[in-house]
């Protein structure tokens, strides 16, 4: 028997030193705890240990000689009451919530849950007997030591272009990377993929949950898998598939070769809810350590679940222990890997309380005041499937926002829909009606027009409806309203005016992102001229429907992309710090101004013109620290002649268009400017 004294309750999880591991455990409602310890294969457990010591509701105990690399889960007894929420079987193995490292993968087995499976009424009230340990992963003890060497670029909010990306699908096809290597985090780091992100001049990676995920039952079952990961199984652990060495370093050696390169990486985060589902769910950690702690339970029912998240339970960030659980997390990777940010998945049920969103929650504030965490960027998506679920610009300053109202406003301005106009023009001066408030900044705006879920860029030009087929449920799934176009024929085509039409219009709406105020996002795969076949939410594709396809990469528009960032970062005009005022600086100029075709000033009446779908912008450069940059819009069908604005002290000099016609001389008074076509400027003294 080994030796086991009282230990410390913190910190959490499984602490190695030198004599031996320190165990903790949060349950408020357990009435005992008992550590499990597996030989190195995970299947035997070898001996079982009791903690017997509980502070403020912290199991804890040290137990000696127990080294890294030690495999351990728990049980967990207590009530079984699930009328009160109380979920405790003491016959199912638990994870810890602070396990650092998963050893297997989760076999399914209807002993994993906690109740009898069984198709009668109340089934959920019955506890089950089994054991199921046989089909648990299980935690691994592992040092805590910091992993990443390589200090933080630091790329400053204004320059900061991000590039959302999906670790395993972004590499998988790469015809360059090694095969053993693709998929992981390893192909992240290989020198060939850096170098295209350097052409495609973006400053930071933002990938899709990397935290250790469960593959849903009923998607194995169909043949299919979770591919995007948003069904978490362990906060602090990575997803093993993702390793190709198997140990975590891997991790923090990908973030360093980023780091060295100028790249940040920013992780997308699940804390709003967890892979136990609902009622009926099984039971695997949280669940079966303290269910009516761990979770929002309906207030007058807590035998069920507040399903704010649509995938069936809900963290409750509003208990002490579960919202330090969360910033435990993101402390974690934010030291041991160095990860430069986080995008939170529907962070409004992160700032819920009993009375609704609360954008004061104390999880949001304890981000802000924490030395490690109000160094990083936080970005959150601001909606759930709630009541209120869309508080577009509600978050505290801080916080960087997914703006899906520009997505959606972008989408309509370049479908030429009409009284669209004012409404483009605000999101593409980074949505100050939105944000300008408590003194945020336009980085609060995340622009974007594509990402994970929805249509590829090249999807957006190519299809009118989703063509889900594939996800097997009768292309029920996946968003109906789409703003797209196919330019006049559904999918792929020979026709060479629809796909140069096409092509112009992907042009149009890169050309947008990139020149707007605010953040731009580009989604992996759209510089390539990536497809998915018109399925608009490949959440269960991990295959060649949802990978990036390098195997024929549209040069031409890579090219386009990185001309378009370079110009980004040269002129600040563009990247601004600040919100644009419209007012008269000491030199006489504003710092943007908005003309009609005529080259006069824009009127009311031509702002509230649902015909109108043509403007000119010519934005100055704070301070005076870099050219004028003038920007044209026509979002019609037929040609518009418009005259450039004349200034004294500068021409206007080409830039690049979204045509890639050559434009005549920088001393034109005037510009014939094409059906559905962006035109930039850069103001050169005379």
């Amino acid at each position: 028997m080994r030796s086991i004294t009282e230990g410390s309750p913190y910190p959490r999880g499984a602490t190695p030193d030198q004599h031996g591991t320190n165990f903790t455990l949060f349950s408020d409602n357990a009435t005992h705890v008992t550590l499990c310890l597996f030989s190195p294969d995970g299947l035997s457990e070898t001996e079982r240990i009791e903690l017997k010591e509980c502070t403020n509701g912290v199991w804890h105990g040290h137990v000696a000689d127990i080294r890294p690399g030690q495999l351990y889960g728990y049980r967990v007894n207590g009530p079984w009451a699930p009328q009160e929420g109380l979920r405790f079987n003491k016959n199912k193995l638990l994870l810890d919530p602070y396990a650092r490292k998963l050893s297997g993968n989760l076999q399914w087995d209807d002993a994993l849950y906690g109740y009898t499976i069984d198709d009668v009424e109340d089934a959920d009230l019955v506890m089950d007997l089994r054991d199921s340990a046989p089909y648990m992963p299980k935690g691994i003890v592992v040092g805590t030591e910091i992993l990443a060497k390589v200090d933080k670029p630091n790329i400053r909010w204004p320059k900061t272009i991000i590039y959302e990306a999906h670790v395993k699908g972004l590499t998988m096809q790469h015809p360059l990377i090694p095969h053993d290597i693709r998929g992981t985090f390893k192909a992240l780091a290989d020198p060939i993929l850096i170098a295209h992100l350097h052409r495609i001049g973006i400053t930071a990676i933002e990938l899709l949950p990397v935290h250790a995920f469960l593959q849903d039952r009923h998607l194995l079952e169909k043949g299919l898998a979770n591919y995007w990961g948003y069904n978490t199984l362990a906060f602090f652990a990575p997803e093993s598939a993702y390793i190709h060495s198997g140990e975590l370093e891997e991790i923090a050696a990908t973030v360093d070769a980023l780091h060295e390169a100028g790249i940040e990486v920013i992780l997308d985060v699940v804390y709003n809810h967890t892979c136990e589902g609902n009622h009926l769910g099984p039971t695997l950690s949280w669940k079966g350590i303290d269910n009516l702690s761990y979770y929002k339970g309906l207030p007058d029912n807590p035998r069920y679940y507040d399903n704010l998240t649509g995938c069936g339970n809900a963290l409750n960030t509003s208990h002490p222990k579960v919202l330090q659980m969360v910033m435990d997390s993101l402390r974690m990777w934010a030291t041991v890997y160095k990860i430069d940010g986080f995008r939170f998945d529907l962070a409004l049920t992160l700032g819920r309380n009993e009375n609704g969103f609360n954008s004061n929650h104390a999880l949001f504030h304890a981000m802000l005041q924490d030395p490690v965490l109000a160094q990083c960027k936080l970005i959150a998506e601001p909606w759930d499937v709630g009541p209120g679920g869309f508080q577009l610009g509600s978050f505290l300053p801080g916080f960087s926002e997914w703006n899906g109202d520009y997505r959606d406003v972008t989408r309509e301005f370049w479908l030429g829909k009409e009284g669209t106009l004012s409404r483009f023009a605000s999101r593409f001066a980074a949505s100050s009606d939105l944000f300008n408030e408590q003194h945020r900044k336009p980085w609060s705006s995340v622009n974007f027009i594509t990402a994970h879920d929805g249509f590829t860029l090249a999807d957006l030009v190519s299809y009118n409806d989703k063509h889900n087929e594939a996800n097997g449920e009768d292309n029920n799934d996946g968003a109906n309203d789409n703003r797209s176009w196919n330019c006049g024929e559904e999918g792929p085509t020979d026709s060479k005016e629809i796909n140069a039409l096409r092509a112009q219009q992907k042009r149009n709406f890169l050309a947008t992102l990139l020149l707007s105020q605010g953040i731009p996002m580009l989604l992996a795969g759209d510089e390539l001229n990536n497809s998915q076949s018109g399925n608009n939410n490949a959440y269960c594709q991990d295959n060649e429907i949802g990978w990036v396809d390098w195997s024929h990469p549209d040069e031409h528009l890579v090219d386009f992309v990185g001309k378009l960032t370079q110009l980004r970062k040269k002129h600040n005009a563009i990247s601004r710090a600040e919100f644009l005022t419209g007012k008269l600086n000491a030199a006489g100029n504003s710092d943007v101004t908005w003309f009609n075709t005529n080259g006069h000033t824009m009127t009311p009446e031509q702002w509230s013109d649902p015909n109108n779908k043509c403007m000119v912008v010519k934005f100055v450069s704070p301070h005076s620290d870099g050219p004028p940059v003038l920007v044209m819009f026509n979002a019609s069908h037929v040609k518009v002649h418009a005259k450039i604005p004349h200034c004294d002290t500068f021409a206007w000099q080409p830039l690049i268009n979204s045509t890639l016609r050559t434009i005549t001389a920088a001393s034109q008074k005037s510009l014939q400017m094409e059906p559905r076509a962006i035109y930039v400027f850069e103001g050169r003294p005379l």
